[in-house]
């Protein structure tokens, strides 16, 4: 497959800089994200987007980078939340829930969170406040933001009590009581334990769906969620530059929501049955992707590149463990996790030299596993690494200053880790 665009295609990227050379050529290469930015945005430049964003049609913004450094992008405004709106809308197991009207709180990083309340003050003219007021956390007419901190280990009775408040007054604004929860799992997780360990389950009204899709969310999370929730417990998948692109359901399992794109599998290495995703996308109509490599691989569920089988969403290129059997993902360690114990919460995989590795781990629970689990754990580890491998129990591992878990580290000589893949 070698993913050339359409003439369709072609025809709404003839005017782009960036496209000129493989347009002479009659071949385009797989795009990457240096090639993005080099000559930015003078390679994006035509006169519909000049005139876009002097309209405000488009509009300057970053990519989340929150493992990995950021990338300038030109779409138009709320792209990504017409995209979630779009999918929550359709979804066959969810779709009843947007239908019906239901408000939407998001539990997820303080960085988004923090985002919100920087759109609102510059509505206003004004400088967000250091803790933004929930007036200053609304979104839209239908989206409010919960979370006021970094690390959801560390939150406090009265801040749970707070965004337990928020959620009910959110539930009360609807004729049925319903209400739609957007999360990253890990969040979620942390509030549920929160809930359990205070006694405050009389006060958390269950939701009628839940989204999780920030980040990848390791299968015991979603197990987690599942236990506790009778409602559908939906992930997507997708990122700031190309909105949403499948779509999980109440099952688990991923369907394509591939509106005016093409998907590519490559795999990483040669032989290899870990894939790349390679994107062509049109949906952003004044930044056309094409062939762009997004930095995701996955798994499928019969070994081939066939887009429409993928089974898991493993985790970031970037972040690849490089092995004597072959690259391993993030996904292909939360298997071994997973198979050992259903009691692992947070973990992460600590490079100690060119041979050894220190996996460190929390459970719901709050106490380490039984010895025939972690030696479980610990020979699966090994195995898929090729490194010999120790487990230890931690009371808590914290959050990277970007809100979310760091997989796989790199102790240094100062025993500090360092996540894998940065600059």
């Amino acid at each position: 497959m070698d993913g050339q665009p359409t003439p369709e295609v072609i025809e709404q990227i003839r005017e782009i800089p960036i496209y000129r050379a493989s347009l002479a050529n009659g071949h385009f290469p797989v795009l990457d994200k240096p090639e993005i930015a080099r000559g930015f945005p003078d390679n994006w430049m035509t006169p519909r987007l000049a005139a876009a964003l002097e309209s405000g049609d488009a509009e300057f913004v970053l990519s989340t980078g929150t493992h990995h450094a950021r990338m300038q992008i030109i779409r138009p405004p709320y792209f990504l939340l017409h995209s979630y709106y779009g999918l929550w809308r359709g979804h066959p197991d969810i779709g009843h829930t947007w239908d019906a009207g239901c408000r939407r709180v998001s539990l997820t990083t303080v960085l988004a969170t923090e985002h919100v309340a920087r759109v609102n003050a510059a509505r206003r003219g004004a400088e967000p406040a250091a803790v933004p007021a929930l007036d200053d956390r609304w979104l839209d007419e239908r989206t409010c933001y919960l979370n006021l901190r970094l690390d959801p280990a560390l939150w406090e009775r009265a801040e749970v009590e707070r965004m337990l408040k928020e959620i009910q007054d959110a539930r009360q604004a609807h004729p049925r009581g319903w209400y739609h929860l957007d999360c990253s799992g890990y969040h979620l997780a942390h509030l549920l334990r929160k809930v359990g360990e205070w006694g405050l389950w009389d006060d958390f009204p269950p939701p009628a769906s839940i989204i999780h899709a920030y980040e990848y969310t390791p299968a015991n999370v979603r197990r987690f969620l599942h236990q506790h929730f009778a409602c559908p417990v939906i992930d997507l998948f997708g990122s700031t530059e190309l909105g949403y692109l499948y779509y999980s359901d109440r099952r688990g399992t991923y369907r394509p929501h591939l509106d005016k794109m093409t998907v590519e599998l490559h795999p990483v290495a040669p032989g290899s049955t870990l894939y790349e995703l390679i994107v062509s996308s049109v949906r952003n109509p004044y930044m056309p992707l094409i062939r762009y490599r997004s930095g995701d691989c996955v798994r499928t569920l019969d070994g081939t590149p066939d887009p429409g089988q993928i089974a898991q969403f493993s985790g970031r290129q970037k972040e690849l463990l490089h092995t004597p059997h072959g690259p391993v993902a993030q996904g292909d360690l939360d298997h071994c996790v997973a198979e050992a114990s259903p009691h692992v919460f947070v973990y992460q995989l600590r490079l100690t030299g060119r041979t050894d590795a220190h996996l460190v781990y929390t459970t719901f629970q709050g106490t380490p596993l039984d010895p025939d689990a972690a030696a479980a754990l610990e020979e699966a580890t090994g195995a898929l690494t090729g490194r010999r491998c120790r487990v230890e129990h931690r009371a808590h591992l914290p959050i990277g200053k970007s809100g979310k878990y760091a997989w796989l580290t790199t102790t240094g000589s100062d025993d500090t880790p360092t996540r894998t893949g940065e600059a």
